[in-house]
């Protein structure tokens, strides 16, 4: 080892004025691809493939540590393709095949139909191959929210994007991009949330920046979902504000309810030793962590926005892996560009150690926590478990814990379960109090054999009241400012895409019938404790505050899920696809569907008599019925 080190520490230090070189190339004007060891999107449909091809047996574990790398990823195919060729249809080949296409080096000069330009060279006495590769991208589209009340709603989502990525030797690979976009996703107003409970003292000047109290309640407005999305799928993919055109002030806007302009910046410096299984990486990207099916983690999922982090993932045997990863979260812009940040000044800090018994059983745990910006060596520290860590420095951050356990047997499918922990008590009452801050999830994935990479989910996952959600509290570092540590990015959840106090029935049928057709049908049931109007159910908002007084006792802090206040109640199928034009660097997308939403309410007041109440169905003014159809169609011209 000590050898290698000097190796590599000796061609870093002959190579380090050419490589800035080179990168003062890339910034003024000179086209660098290889991205080799640089992530690919957690959007492209290789990881749904990827995740098949394990459920059958067709290649060793992959990490629970998404995204990917390109020579990850394209080393699992290969191991796929050189697998028992009975297990393997034709079309599935074909669709392997299709992604090494893509991922394999590009031809040098310009070419059309990826929308780039490749170049390469050799540097040093050792010739070590730079690489770079300059291009655009376009992903456009539409969408329209009907109505059986008459009301008719329409979005967009237009950007353009450039981007230089490519290699610096054999183990560095960097990507860098930005884009640019129009967007429009009109939502409605619903009423005002109360952050603790309607009974709780409120702040008398929510203008002062400063104050004595510590623990006050504020009113919030609350907004359905996009109106021309399905509930709880809408990425945020703008940074910071927006652009309002009917509004020539300035970026000071959170939300495009008209339509409005902003940018996107994503970069990534990553490097990968060992083959494989040393990769570090500081880049500004989505994640995704847990050995659960894709799309469900718990504690850290692709729905939550981008963060810049530093992470580092080693798998020194089969069996065993960590990762770890430390980054700056993002705040909300609800008050202008220093108001909003002003509270909202957080690091993250997450490690993971995955334990795997071959292809049959997997468990994780996930040590996170969220606290406002200082050096804390202790949540940097993968070797240091944040969550008892807290105990030497003080009760000031949002500790978080999470448990994966799946089973699988190859060829049949696996079951997994999950629990995320927040807050809670284990001796206190388990299914009753509001401090049990903690969400659980059940699923399974089946293979099916009749279409290719095609398969059954099924999955009941269960968010409790105020999990994800922390106290404004006074910190000693920032004087007299209440500061937000919830589990939030950019106003996102970095978890699960429920919001607290609900749950999701899921059944999802996916399958890819020829080589470039992705296709599936969705059904959820999901229920949410409405968190606005008289009978709203606390700690149901990522904004909620738990009173930290009287926990145990207090009747209005406890939970009866449906049989506490009002809940709305929302039926969604849908049916979506994804084509990639053969021969054309153009990929259609579209997705139709039904959402059909009522809520339930019980007759007493809610939250305040400690009691579970019968519950029956709703229609007024407050909160109303909802029949709604839902239709998005989609264009990626040169999608990367």
């Amino acid at each position: 080892m000590t050898e290698f080190i000097k190796v590599y520490y000796h061609k870093i230090m002959k190579l380090s004025l050419p490589v800035i070189g080179v990168c003062f190339g890339v910034f003024f004007g000179s086209s660098l691809w290889g991205q080799t060891h640089t992530s690919v999107s957690l959007e492209n449909q290789v990881y749904y493939v990827l995740e098949q091809a394990e459920i059958r047996g067709l290649c060793r574990p992959l990490s629970g540590v998404r995204p990917y790398t390109q020579s990850v990823i394209t080393a699992a195919i290969n191991e796929i393709l050189q697998s028992d060729s009975a297990r393997l249809k034709q079309p599935e080949r074909d669709i392997l095949q299709q992604y090494l296409d893509k991922f394999a080096k590009p031809k040098t000069g310009m070419d059309w139909r990826r929308g780039a330009y490749y170049n390469e060279t050799a540097m040093g006495k050792d010739d070590v191959t730079i690489s770079a590769n300059a291009g655009v991208s376009a992903d456009i589209e539409g969408s329209a929210g009907v109505y059986a009340s008459g009301d008719r709603y329409f979005g967009t989502e237009i950007w353009i994007q450039a981007f230089v990525n490519g290699d610096l030797g054999r183990y560095f690979s960097y990507d860098f991009s930005a884009e640019g976009g129009l967007m429009q996703a009109p939502r409605k107003k619903m009423g005002e949330h109360n952050t603790y409970y309607a009974t709780f003292p409120v702040q008398a000047d929510d203008e002062a920046l400063t104050g004595s109290e510590e623990f006050v309640n504020r009113k919030i407005d609350i907004y359905t979902e996009p109106l021309t999305h399905f509930p709880y799928t809408y990425k945020k993919r703008w940074d910071g504000s927006v652009f309002l055109f009917r509004n020539l002030s300035g970026f000071d806007y959170y939300w495009p309810d008209s339509v409005a302009g902003s940018y996107n910046l994503t970069s990534e410096l990553s490097a990968s030793f060992l083959e494989n299984k040393l990769i570090m990486r500081l880049g500004r990207l989505r994640h995704e962590w847990g050995s659960t099916s894709l799309g469900s983690s718990l504690a850290f999922n692709q729905m939550a926005r981008p963060l810049l982090g530093v992470e580092a993932e080693f798998n020194p045997v089969s069996w065993f892996g960590i990762a770890s990863l430390t980054g700056a979260l993002e705040y909300h812009n609800v008050d202008g560009i220093k108001k909003s940040s002003m509270r909202f000044q957080n690091l993250f800090s997450a490690t993971m150690l995955q334990f795997r018994y071959k292809n049959y059983v997997f468990f994780d745990m996930v040590d996170a926590v969220v606290y406002p910006k200082r050096l804390e060596p202790g949540y940097v520290s993968p070797v240091t478990n944040s969550f008892f860590y807290q105990n030497n420095v003080g009760d000031f951050d949002n500790m978080i814990m999470t448990f994966n356990l799946k089973a699988q047997y190859p060829g049949w499918g696996n079951i997994w379960v999950s629990f995320f922990m927040d807050e809670m008590s284990l001796i206190r009452d388990l299914f009753t109090l509001d401090r049990q801050m903690v969400a659980l999830q059940g699923g399974v994935n089946i293979p099916l054999p009749f279409l290719s990479f095609s398969s059954l989910k099924m999955s009941y996952t269960k968010i409790n009241p105020y999990c994800y959600t922390h106290n404004r509290n006074f910190n000693p570092w920032y004087g007299d400012l209440t500061m937000e540590t919830g589990y939030t990015n950019n106003g996102v959840g970095l978890g699960y895409y429920l919001p607290p106090n609900a749950d999701e029935i899921l059944v999802r049928l996916s399958a890819m019938p020829v080589k470039s057709l992705t296709a599936s049908l969705q059904y959820q049931l999901i229920r949410h404790g409405a968190d606005f109007g008289l009978s709203a159910v606390d700690g149901s908002n990522l904004l909620s505050e738990l009173d930290p007084e009287k926990r145990d006792t207090n009747p209005v802090l406890k939970r009866y899920f449906l049989r506490d206040g009002a809940y709305q109640w929302s039926h969604v199928a849908r049916l979506g696809a994804e084509w990639n034009l053969p021969g054309v660097p153009v990929s259609l997308t579209g997705e139709v569907g039904a959402v059909i939403s009522y809520f339930t309410n019980i007759k007493e007041a809610a939250n305040v008599t400690g009691k579970a109440h019968d519950y029956a169905v709703i229609d007024t003014d407050a909160y109303p019925k909802s029949t709604g159809f839902i239709v998005k169609l989609g264009v990626r011209v040169f999608p990367r």
